[in-house]
């Protein structure tokens, strides 16, 4: 029960890592500009467990103002946003994939 519960914050602590200062933009995944989505910067987290702070630091690092957590067998809305990255994870909570919209 304690992963659920842990996991079931991990949008609200995403949200409030949004506000984060950049990553410093000498160091390699610096953020893309201006809420846009750089999901290239995100793909060193797959296969790493998905945890709050994960999901804080992919922020920085892909530019993006919004995280949307995908757990296995979730269904999404279809709309697109240039400023919000997906994250899919799997039922152990070792995401899966990286992308933007």
């Amino acid at each position: 029960m304690k992963p659920f519960l842990t996991l079931a914050t991990l949008p609200l602590l995403a949200a409030c890592a949004a506000t984060m200062p950049p990553a410093d933009p000498d160091l390699p995944g610096r953020p893309a500009p201006a809420g846009e989505c750089d999901a290239q910067a995100g793909q060193y987290a797959i296969g790493q467990r998905a945890t709050a702070e994960l999901g804080g630091e992919l922020l920085q690092r892909t530019g993006a103002r919004a995280l949307r957590w995908g757990p296995p067998g979730a269904i999404f809305t279809m709309d697109f946003r240039s400023d919000r990255l997906n994250v899919m994870y799997d039922e152990n909570y070792i995401i899966q994939e990286v992308r933007c919209g």
